[in-house]
């Protein structure tokens, strides 16, 4: 039982899209908002590119994106395609032929602009190419690389020249019969991206994928995304998200979910509530979070725990969580199981005890899970 229940004025009614589907993964809809990240490898090195892959897809990534701008690349994704655990977004720049090779290769899902990868007989070549190999289709509309017609008319980037490049893109799609696709209107300037984003949501049913481009550090870029993404999110928008960090692909995938499971809208891994720490503490809050969070990383079960270092907030969170820990004084704290006071606990044997009893809870709730399903 989970002791964090969605309140009312909690819920968030997500925009009504089409659903597509990314491979195996579907996107829209009803289905859950997925999380992608993209590889920083050369493509065409496939033992390191599948390795990066891996930890992505084992940190939680529902689909990832692999650079493929030269022959070599798209020679390499056929068999990155094939050892994948997850769906593979070809990257696509400006040469329809790699979009081609790509779609042949077994890419899921084509990430191109289609007015910037040749005139109308090539858009229909590439179009071509995504069907006969059961390709979906992303738009990648970005306020760095708008058409120059639009630059002209609007004088700057902004939402509304954004949002107008995407539909040109999608009538380009429409008329060749196309219609599994999404898209994205990215920008690095929250209040753009926000602002286009929310324009778009109102002028098409297409799957929205989410993203604030080149955010930055991983602090920086973290917060950024969280404003922008989250504010969207909040208000229903958006139906795939990557968090662009210049960081590990790793890390995206990490703070991606954060975001999700603030909102309420995904439930992966231990969610650790955990105080600042300040001198009423009765253990070193943020070095026993630090460890908890390394050893828990392989708990892919939804679970709540509280870790609190004084009585202060301490009971009123653990009612909260799934498990907690308050601490008190005399070298000794309180463990709660479901939100009551359980036993005692000495803070030497915290860390240790806390893990197992983690552990404990998601063999429970996932023998729960098989046996209703079965």
């Amino acid at each position: 039982m989970s002791h964090n229940p969605i309140r009312p004025w909690r819920n968030i009614d997500r925009r009504v899209s089409r659903q597509i589907m990314v491979g195996k993964v579907p996107v829209g809809g009803d289905a859950p908002i997925a999380v992608q990240t993209m590889t920083n490898t050369l493509t065409h090195d496939v033992k390191a590119t599948l390795e990066q892959i891996q930890r992505a897809a084992i940190a939680g990534a529902d689909i990832v994106r692999v650079s493929t701008p030269d022959v070599e690349s798209t020679a390499a994704l056929r068999e990155i395609c094939r050892e994948s655990p997850v769906p593979i977004v070809a990257d696509i720049h400006f040469h329809y032929r790699r979009a081609i090779e790509a779609a042949e290769a077994g890419a899921a899902c084509l990430r191109i602009t289609p007015g910037n990868i040749g005139d109308a007989k090539r858009v229909a070549e590439v179009v071509k190419a995504a069907k006969d190999h059961g390709c979906s289709i992303r738009i990648g509309v970005n306020a760095g690389s708008l058409e120059k017609h639009l630059l002209d008319k609007y004088g700057e980037p902004c939402p509304d020249a954004m949002v107008e490049s995407g539909l040109d893109h999608i009538k380009l799609l429409q008329d060749n019969d196309f219609h599994e696709y999404k898209i994205s209107v990215k920008a690095s300037d929250v209040f753009m991206s926000a602002a286009a984003y929310q324009q778009l949501a109102t002028v098409t049913d297409a799957p929205i994928h989410l993203g604030i481009t080149e955010a930055g550090g991983l602090i920086s870029g973290t917060v950024k995304s969280a404003i922008g993404l989250g504010s969207l999110l909040w208000f229903g928008i958006g139906d795939t998200i990557r968090v662009s960090l210049s960081a590990d692909p790793v890390e995206e995938v990490k703070v991606g979910f954060e975001i999700l499971k603030s909102l309420g809208l995904r439930t992966r891994g231990v969610q650790i509530i955990s105080c600042p720490s300040c001198a009423r503490q009765g253990f070193d809050v943020i070095k026993t979070v630090e460890i908890l969070e390394k050893r828990l990383e392989h708990i892919k079960t939804p679970i709540s725990l509280s870790i609190i270092g004084c009585v202060v907030n301490g009971p009123g969170e653990a009612l909260m969580t799934d498990i907690g820990f308050t601490g008190g004084g005399a070298g000794s704290g309180m463990v709660y199981l479901a939100g009551k006071q359980d036993h005692k606990l000495g803070n030497d044997q915290m860390i240790e005890h806390i893990v197992e009893l983690v552990e404990a809870r998601a063999a429970e709730m996932e023998a729960a899970k098989a046996e209703a399903e079965a």
